[in-house]
């Protein structure tokens, strides 16, 4: 509850707005309650007066209520019992008036909750940009995804219902009560025996509501992860013929989110009918105790039990919408548990612009470790300005880690990484990754335009992305597209090739056109031809860029001034091709079997 008041409260645009809300509702309330002073008017007028009253309660009733004497004061101002059109009027306004007033009020309470939601996504994903790699390790697709359409949305929700029931119930009631002394002191206790009988219910279902509310979202996250998974292996789902596997496991999911569907709505559905009757018990007791025993006239009985209406309603509308505030407190706490987790790579007071790369790149005794698993120990490198370095060794030797921990993905656990004698944590997160361009292993494209890829967010004229796309062998395949470059891709690039994506990243890469370009294992999904035609496109880079190639494919690496061989987190040699063909068996080997695959190929 804690963080859904402060997501209300946070922002003073809000808190503009909450202000207003509470001017409106104010007014909204004494219209209601004009409404049922409008009745009572109506009432004494046309009420007949038995004369058939014990001295005992005329003696009890000789002196009017507080009620009766404004009511009295307002009929001889007015002169309602001739003026029946002053009195048609006077309805009239009061109807009016609380019809503008309720939209206002509501329509205020409407825009409030979805500028929270606005903001709160907006503040969600601006978030989760800065939070670290392992992050998105430990958390899936679904699962983030949900906390950001579900959950914000319930919040959303809840946000209206808590201007409702924290803002307006409260006022409601106390200033209701207050007129029901006014009219009969007595009948008022009466409402005291109910109260404690209303609020324990109320509480008692939504500390279930809240706990079951936190189950429901966690299925919803489970529940949408599987339906992720199926989409994302789809062809795989296929070609084994897992249908029946993956509908068992959907169904599963399914039967037990809907199960917890039901146990909530069961409590969401029981609020607002227990509540009633227990309302409409006193009302009724009211009514008789009001007419029967203290003999009051009819115009006070409707008075007060118009009263009773407007104190109970928003009671039974408190039970119904604490039960949407509870779920949206639950999903304010989880959603909070993504937005309490601190950065790790945060920039210090005292970060630098990295303006331009002029010397070189020092790896010094780094060590790094995923969870418990050391996956770099004590790497040392030196890689000058303009060199092409290529990184080889075993698949889950650690050359991808380096990648990483250039750019800060990561932060090194021991030791340091140093771009022209200055720690790379030293500079700007922004200023370092605007300084490097790179290739991932898998490539990944956005829903837009193949030219918006290929600039992505870098303000480039479309000579410069042709330009980079003919570099990376592209620029044919893509104007063999109905629209050329302005081609809208599909989710992923899923309507191309994988060498066609491929090509269209390290199209990305060369346009953004900084002094350090990373390419890991940027041609693992090329044919030979195209891949043949990147070595010449890095080849001409050379000594233009500092380039750093991971490869398993050595082809790919035979220009490297410098390779890198390291196994199980360490480097085994450094030096050029001839120098590691004798200094490293390992490489040797690899570089062997690599041409014997290729005669074999040939052959």
């Amino acid at each position: 509850m804690k963080q859904l008041l402060t997501t209300v409260f946070k922002t003073s645009k809000i808190r503009g707005k909450i202000i207003f809300s509470i001017l409106i509702m104010i007014l909204l309330t004494v219209s209601s309650q004009l409404e049922i002073f409008a009745l009572s008017i109506i009432t004494k007028k046309t009420q007949t007066i038995s004369s058939e009253v014990s001295s005992e309660v005329s003696e009890n009733y000789q002196t009017e209520s507080v009620v009766d004497r404004v009511t009295n004061k307002v009929n001889e101002y007015f002169d309602f019992d001739e003026n029946i059109t002053g009195l048609a009027a006077f309805l009239f306004c009061i109807a009016f008036l609380k019809a503008i007033t309720l939209f206002l009020y509501r329509y205020n309470t409407k825009i409030i909750a979805i500028t929270v939601s606005k903001d709160l996504r907006r503040k969600y994903f601006e978030h989760i940009q800065s939070l670290p790699m392992n992050f998105y390790q430990k958390n899936n697709i679904g699962s983030l995804s949900s906390k950001v359409i579900v959950d914000s949305t319930l919040i959303a929700e809840a946000v209206n219902s808590c201007l409702v029931n924290y803002l307006q119930t409260p006022f409601t009631v106390v200033t209701t009560l207050t007129l029901c002394f006014l009219t009969s002191p007595q009948l008022s206790l009466i409402m005291f025996l109910g109260f404690p009988l209303i609020v324990y219910p109320i509480f008692f279902i939504a500390r279930r509501i809240k706990k079951i509310s936190k189950q429901i979202l966690a299925n919803q996250e489970n529940f949408l992860s599987v339906l992720v998974d199926f989409i994302s292996g789809i062809q795989t789902v296929k070609v084994f013929s897992m249908e029946e596997f993956s509908l068992k496991k959907y169904k599963e999911h399914n039967e037990k989110l809907a199960h917890l569907e039901k146990r909530s709505a069961r409590y969401d559905t029981s609020s607002r009918p227990i509540v009633h009757t227990i309302g409409m018990s006193f009302l009724a007791t009211s009514l008789i105790y009001g007419l029967y025993i203290l003999h009051m006239n009819i115009s006070e009985v409707v008075f007060f039990c118009g009263l009773l209406y407007v104190f109970y309603e928003p009671i039974k509308k408190f039970a119904e919408e604490n039960n949407q505030i509870q779920k949206g407190a639950a999903a304010a706490e989880r959603m909070y548990e993504v937005l309490d987790h601190k950065p790790e790579q945060e920039d210090p007071p005292y970060a630098k612009s990295l303006i331009s790369f002029n010397d070189s790149i020092e790896f010094k005794d780094v060590w790094f470790k995923y969870d418990e698993r050391w996956v770099l120990k004590g790497i040392n490198l030196s890689i000058k300005k303009g060199q092409t370095v290529a990184i080889v060794g075993p698949t889950g030797a650690g050359k991808s880690t380096i990648a990483q921990l250039l750019p800060r993905l990561y932060g090194v656990n021991k030791g340091s990484i140093k771009i022209d004698g200055i720690s790379v944590s030293d500079y700007t997160q922004r200023s370092l990754r605007n300084s490097i361009a790179y290739v991932p292993q898998k490539s990944f494209l956005f829903i837009d335009t193949i030219a918006t890829n290929i600039a992505y967010g870098e303000n480039i004229s479309q000579e410069l992305i042709e330009d980079a796309a003919k570099k990376a062998y592209a620029d044919e395949f893509i104007r063999r597209l109905a629209e050329g470059y302005q081609t809208v891709l599909a989710e992923a690039g899923k309507d191309l090739s994988g060498g066609q994506q491929q090509r269209l990243s390290i199209a990305r890469a060369l346009a953004k056109n900084a002094p350090i370009l990373l390419m890991d294992e940027a041609t693992s999904s090329l044919d030979m031809v195209s891949e043949n035609t990147i070595r010449t496109a890095v080849r001409n880079l050379k000594g233009q860029v500092t380039q750093i190639i991971i490869a398993h494919r050595l082809s790919t690496i035979e220009d490297a001034d410098k390779i890198v061989y390291i196994d199980d987190g360490c480097k085994i040699a450094e030096g050029t091709r001839e120098e590691l063909m004798i200094s490293c068996p390992e490489f040797k080997l690899m570089w062997e079997m690599m041409h014997k695959s290729k005669k074999t190929v040939m052959s």
